[in-house]
């Protein structure tokens, strides 16, 4: 299901209930759902054509069909430095969680894509079109999010999810200690895109949140009680 968020900025929702989520911000896709999603991503980018694909990070429910979306359309592939080598390889690392765990296991097997060659890297500060690149550590290790400031658009990755991965119920949540490689790493990163004030935050895993009563604030100051 493709809708739109704000100007020039498009959901792509992967899963029933927003259970995994990519986006269309100025003509960039950012992150491609798993493997299967390649259908839904492609119908998506024929009807609003980008120009260039970016990864929050390359977690197999990110990845999935970044190689069959970039080697179709000729698109360039970007993401942290600290991401390369599992884009490129499409394996996991040991960051999150151990390759040898049974649900990395599966999810190597029925998610992940194909590695693909990075044309280059992004880091704090640069932009992308009118978002600007902040480094985001914690849920992996070079995990960013985009920022928009005219408008506050917020694209968060999975620093936060917007649903409980086992219910699928909306509401804010850390994510899984599994996938995260340093979770009191992620709550910094969390409150260092509170300082942001963003209106609009879009999750990897959950509905888009309008933040007009500043639930998500509210939400990181409970998450910073336990660093």
């Amino acid at each position: 299901m493709l809708s739109q968020i704000a100007p020039e900025v498009f959901q792509i929702s992967l899963m029933p209930r927003n259970s995994i989520n990519c986006y269309i911000i100025e003509g960039v896709l950012v992150d491609s759902g798993i493997r299967s999603s390649y259908n839904t991503v492609k119908k998506a980018i024929q009807k609003i054509p980008v120009y260039q694909h970016i990864l929050t990070h390359a977690h197999a429910d990110h990845q999935g069909c970044s190689d069959q979306i970039c080697a179709e359309f000729a698109i360039p592939l970007l993401c942290h430095p600290e991401e390369v080598l599992r884009t490129e390889t499409g394996l996991a690392t040991k960051d999150y969680p151990d390759p040898g765990h049974w649900i990395a296991k599966l999810q190597q097997k029925f998610w992940a894509g194909q590695g693909h060659k990075v044309e280059r890297t992004i880091v704090e500060n640069d932009m992308i079109g009118n978002f600007r690149v902040v480094e985001t550590p914690g849920h992996s290790r070079g995990h960013i999010s985009l920022f928009r400031e005219r408008d506050g658009v917020l694209i968060i990755g999975d620093v936060a999810t917007n649903m409980n991965l086992l219910t699928t119920m909306t509401g804010l949540w850390l994510p899984p200690n599994i996938f995260t490689s340093d979770q009191q790493l992620n709550i910094q990163s969390l409150q260092k895109l509170a300082q942001l004030n963003p209106a609009i935050i879009c999750f990897g895993h959950g509905a888009v949140m309008r933040n007009r009563d500043r639930k998500f604030e509210q939400f990181v100051d409970k998450c910073s009680l336990v660093l």
